[in-house]
């Protein structure tokens, strides 16, 4: 893809509550907001909130990546140790390839702020030309999280055919090796 076109960026709040209109939806907005900070070429936003079920959670990533040709799917939630966390479990259910090394990242950061970060388990793969990363449900581990691992986040998007995003440099440094 060119730069010219549009990135698209799949957000995914996985909460029964926020899903049923209980509880407010913070974890998707918090997500946008670093979004719009962090990526500096154009990207359209491709949001949704679901319940914390297995097969919903497959089924969403799966349309956001094969029918929506989401570039990168961003979920949030449903990552702890609780009966009804299952978003890693379904990420990995609809992956071809997992890439470990997002989740060991988010914890290392996540720990320095928190001792129960060991209970996260954030993780990311690859579907088709989808990049799908876990993060946190809270605002501020979503802010620390995407800090982390965004700088790898272009690079991966070029090694698997997606559209190119570029990053605010005064905010995030994208790594590419020189050509």
């Amino acid at each position: 893809m060119t730069s010219s076109t549009p990135a698209r960026i799949g957000m995914v709040t996985v909460s029964d509550r926020a899903s049923a209109g209980i509880y407010e939806d913070k974890g998707g907005p918090a997500i946008r907001e670093e979004l719009e900070r962090i990526v500096a070429s154009p990207w359209e936003a491709v949001a949704r909130v679901i319940p914390d079920d297995r097969e919903g959670i497959a089924a969403t990533l799966i349309e956001l990546a094969d029918r929506e040709r989401c570039d990168l799917i961003v979920t949030t939630g449903g990552t702890g140790p609780a009966p009804r966390d299952v978003t890693p479990e379904a990420t990995e259910q609809v992956c071809e390839k997992m890439m470990p090394g997002f989740g060991e990242l988010m914890r290392s950061v996540s720990l320095s702020v928190v001792p129960t970060a060991i209970l996260s388990r954030q993780t990311a793969g690859i579907r088709g030309n989808s990049l799908i990363v876990n993060l946190p449900g809270k605002p501020s581990a979503i802010h620390d999280c995407l800090m982390a691992v965004f700088p790898a986040i272009p690079y991966c998007l070029d090694l698997i055919g997606a559209a190119r995003i570029d990053t605010d440099p005064l905010v995030c440094k994208a790594f590419r090796p020189k050509s």
